[in-house]
């Protein structure tokens, strides 16, 4: 029984064995190129920015007027902003003066309205109550031969102070300064601001952080609010395994992406060739550190021999685009 049921799948067993060995080698060399290792600076805090407000003038009637309880200085006996005066026309105290008294009563209270809404603001159209923020990321992928693009990034995660404003506006300044240098190298790229309150902008902030993280084998270098932090390279690299490490052809790729979260509107431009990127790193590298209330610096490959292939960057980073 045995012998004709083997003489049955014996046909079958050697298509079945090369099958199933054709699948094992895709996806462990898919897993193995698919894992990079990563880099990471960063810090911030989504707390209500602290302003200063130009204290609110004082309403001072003119000369002569009385206080608010007092009438207008014997123009309107027993008037003012007291009772009788709020009587209708004919009543006690009346005549025109109540009418009057009335009309003086709404634009005096029209006036501390907008006075309050003023204190609110910082006079620039800001309003404390509800600030906009802008959470913008910007993705930029670069051929391979930018080496010294990710020891320059590696040194500034080694000494930025990324615990201040001053500090991370800083570490913007300098990673896209770093960027700029190498227009040559740059092959795809893609950005999108999101306008958002400062409430939800935390989550917003976080959600693409996660995202963009989770595309990394290991994060190999971060210093994320002033911890600095080193993990082991040979780990990220025996996970992205031996292919990865023997192809160094010119297809490899580095991406470098920027996540800033900024008090207003820092809406960045559309990125169709190499000018409209240049403009769009200009104009996220000059946020200033008082808007600036989060910045995370990410790229990959950032262990020493780990590679970045052509399908890594197709799978991984769909939304980017030729430059």
């Amino acid at each position: 029984m045995l012998k004709k049921l083997f003489a049955l799948m014996k046909p079958f067993i050697k298509p079945l064995a090369a099958t199933t060995l054709a699948l094992v080698l895709f996806f462990s060399q898919a897993q193995g190129a698919w894992a990079a290792s990563g880099g990471r600076i960063g810090g911030g805090s989504f707390r209500a920015p602290s302003r200063t407000v130009a204290p609110s003038r004082t309403y001072s009637p003119p000369e002569g007027y009385g206080g608010y309880g007092g009438g207008y200085g014997g123009y309107y006996p027993g008037g003012g902003f007291g009772f009788p005066f709020l009587v209708p026309i004919f009543g006690v105290g009346g005549g025109f003066g109540g009418l009057f008294t009335i009309l003086i009563f709404i634009s005096i209270a029209g006036f501390l309205v907008r006075s309050f809404r003023a204190a609110q603001s910082d006079g620039s159209g800001y309003d404390l109550a509800s600030p906009t923020v802008s959470v913008t990321k910007l993705q930029v992928g670069l051929l391979s031969e930018a080496r010294s693009l990710q020891a320059d990034l590696n040194r500034i995660a080694e000494i930025a102070d990324t615990g201040t404003s001053a500090g991370l506006a800083q570490v913007l300044q300098e990673s896209t300064l770093a960027l700029l240098r190498h227009p040559e190298y740059w092959v795809y790229a893609g950005g999108q601001t999101q306008l958002t309150s400062l409430a939800s902008a935390e989550n917003q902030f976080n959600h693409l952080s996660l995202a963009e993280r989770s595309k990394f084998s290991s994060e190999t270098l971060s210093n994320y609010d002033n911890l600095l932090r080193h993990a082991e390279a040979k780990k990220a690299l025996a996970a992205a395994g031996d292919l990865a490490m023997l192809d160094q052809a010119p297809g490899e790729y580095i991406v470098v992406t920027f996540l800033v979260a900024a008090q207003g509107k820092q809406q960045l431009p559309a990125i169709n060739n190499s000018q409209d990127l240049r403009q769009a790193i200009s104009q996220l590298g000059s946020v200033p550190s008082d808007n600036l209330l989060a910045l995370e610096v990410l790229w990959t490959p950032q262990a020493e021999g780990d590679t970045l292939s052509s399908d890594d960057v197709i799978a991984q980073y769909p939304d980017l685009k030729l430059v």
